[in-house]
């Protein structure tokens, strides 16, 4: 697929899921504010991937305008506990480039699968997306959307309450129509 599909898919998942199933707050306004980077990385490799993240770190660092970045990487990690085993690997990168604490990774894959659950689980679908990605977001903005919202500690409750009620097959079919966009 094509790096403009793969973005435009990226896009509508983001529109479609995360903020018209309001599982993130605060993204329906980054996103109108056009502060959401979509980058695809053309990775093959862990390696490849890591200087692409890092490359990335170093663009939200000097570029204060865009508030976070949907790092999607179609071509590498598209088996979940390897994708999940290299979350420690953007972490340390974090620390060697000393950007820990200003900056931190969130995961989003095809098969995310929270630890106690199993494979078919409605609630893993609040961390699945049409492609392995890598979310960075900005620490202190974090901080301040969670200090707005009334309840933040309530969201993740809620969102595997939606999932459960939506079910797994609805899940896998709204995936699967943004996963295979109409050209």
């Amino acid at each position: 697929m094509e790096t403009s599909l793969i973005k435009k898919a990226t896009r509508q998942w983001l529109e479609e899921v995360v903020i018209g199933l309001n599982l993130c707050p605060f993204a329906r306004k980054e996103l109108v504010n056009h502060r959401v980077r979509f980058v695809v990385s053309s990775a093959d490799s862990a390696e490849a991937l890591l200087a692409d993240l890092q490359s990335e770190l170093s663009h939200l660092d000097i570029h204060p305008e865009t508030e976070t970045t949907l790092l999607v990487h179609p071509g590498v990690l598209a088996d979940f506990d390897t994708y999940n085993d290299f979350l420690a690997v953007g972490d340390g990168l974090l620390e060697l480039l000393e950007l820990d604490g200003i900056f931190q990774i969130a995961s989003f894959h095809p098969d995310y699968r929270f630890a106690g659950t199993g494979p078919d689980d409605a609630e893993n679908f609040t961390n699945r997306s049409p492609f392995p990605m890598l979310h960075l977001l900005r620490e202190a903005s974090v901080e301040r959307a969670v200090e707005s919202h009334p309840d933040p500690d309530a969201i993740p409750e809620r969102n595997i309450a939606l999932m459960q009620s939506l079910g797994t097959a609805e899940m896998r079919q709204r995936l699967s129509r943004i996963h295979s966009p109409k050209v």
